[in-house]
């Protein structure tokens, strides 16, 4: 890995955020490329659960400062940063008070979805893309962890196609075991379509649930690693039937030699 430049996309990142399988592997897996002299970009959402004073969060004026469109709307982007200590690795936090601001990440008190997580995930995907734009640092590997963080592929191939900073990245899609039941806005599909994404490539989106959203992040990366040792039949077999490199599951002790392996043989081959 030495000298790649990978940027990673995650909904969820320890230590900002409590651990699972997603947060876990968001860290894991750049602090396995730092330590093989990869260059890495991690960016999350800035949700308002995050402690800005105990992590040292501050603004990065220089990136912030810009408006994104969704939906028709004017949302400001705030652009954080904050440090993994004990590792010297830099986190770029997406926010706007309107969709992160509140004190929980998906869910709101009674456990309900809240509304407007289909807006918060196009926001954080254009948000990710307008600040690497910015940063002007072209990665060689985008690797996707989390549903909140499911529409960059599509994005980058959609909206941002004709973005020249991207041409060569490869995308890599994390796929976890299912994470949230229900569904997100029914009008989803009609925000993404605004963005001049044809519809007929958002067709699962129709049914925005967890499985569709994920169909979706793969459907436009260029390669997929089965994050969890049980994901959605239904979301295997959609992954099994893509003519695209697939690294089965390995457990964490496991994973460092696996996804450099997968990185070097089958993604930047």
């Amino acid at each position: 890995m030495n000298g790649k430049k990978i940027l990673f996309v995650s909904s969820e990142l320890v230590p900002y955020l409590p651990e699972n399988e997603v947060s876990l592997m968001s860290y894991e897996t750049p602090r396995m490329v730092n330590s093989k002299g990869g260059q890495i970009r991690i960016f999350m959402p800035r949700y308002g659960n995050i402690n800005e004073r105990r992590h040292q969060l501050h603004e990065v004026i220089r990136l912030s400062g810009m408006n994104l469109i969704i939906n028709d709307m004017d949302m400001p982007l705030i652009i954080k940063v904050a440090s993994i200590p004990r590792e010297r690795i830099q986190v770029y936090f997406i926010d706007n008070d309107e969709y992160f601001k509140r004190k929980a990440t998906f869910l709101d008190e009674n456990g309900n979805l809240f509304p407007d997580n289909d807006q918060r995930a196009i926001f954080f995907a254009k948000g990710v893309v307008e600040t690497v734009k910015k940063l002007n640092w072209s990665p060689d590997i985008i690797h996707v962890h989390g549903w909140m963080a499911s529409l960059l592929p599509l994005y980058l191939k959609k909206f941002y196609a004709d973005e020249p900073l991207f041409v060569e990245s490869k995308i890599v899609t994390s796929v976890y075991r299912k994470t949230f039941d229900g569904e997100l806005d029914k009008e989803m599909v009609k925000k993404i379509a605004f963005d001049g994404v044809p519809e007929n490539s958002i067709e699962h989106l129709k049914t925005p649930n967890y499985n569709n959203l994920l169909k979706v992040a793969v459907d436009f990366s260029d390669a997929i690693i089965l994050a969890s040792e049980e994901i959605p039949e239904d979301l295997e077999n959609h992954i099994s039937n893509l003519e695209k490199p697939v690294l089965p599951y390995v457990s964490l002790q496991e994973f460092e030699e696996a996804y450099s392996n997968f990185y070097n043989t089958e993604v930047l081959k």
